[in-house]
């Protein structure tokens, strides 16, 4: 495999079509995630409401595959739980990991970054957008501290 097996024109037009990009005014979370392997950092703005995404917001500083799966996200994440987005997090992880097959479904766009499998030193920016959601969502459940 090659780089260019793997920037495909699928995965070049995820990345260049990235939306939600800036931060959110007054968002429930803000979560930062910097990969300490390859450099990428993501920032997450989020709002749920009823255990629901229904804002979402995204700095993103990463490959061309990394801004892919934001570009993803940021598609797809609006209405999302975060048992769904833990599962789409779940099944990218197997497919780069494992060689599980790609989800489908609502995250089938996932696929596109099936060859991020043949390259390990890219599969931190794949997943960092994810973790920087899944660390947003998971805070979001939790309960008020009091100061």
């Amino acid at each position: 495999m090659t780089a260019d097996d793997l920037y495909d024109f699928e995965v070049l037009g995820w990345a260049a079509a990235i939306t939600r990009v800036g931060d959110l005014p007054d968002p429930c979370i803000r979560v930062h995630r910097e990969s300490r392997i390859c450099g990428s950092r993501v920032a997450v703005s989020l709002r749920m409401q009823d255990g629901r995404v229904v804002d979402y917001a995204q700095r993103v500083e990463a490959c061309a595959l990394g801004q892919a799966v934001a570009s993803i996200i940021a598609d797809r994440v609006i209405g999302q739980t975060r048992a769904e987005v833990d599962a789409a997090h779940a099944a990218l992880a197997g497919m780069i990991h494992e060689r599980t097959p790609p989800p489908n479904g609502h995250w089938a766009p996932l696929a596109a970054l099936e060859a991020a499998a043949d390259i390990p030193t890219r599969h931190a920016s794949v997943l960092l957008p994810f973790e920087a959601l899944a660390a947003a969502m998971r805070q979001a459940d939790e309960p008020p501290q009091d100061h």
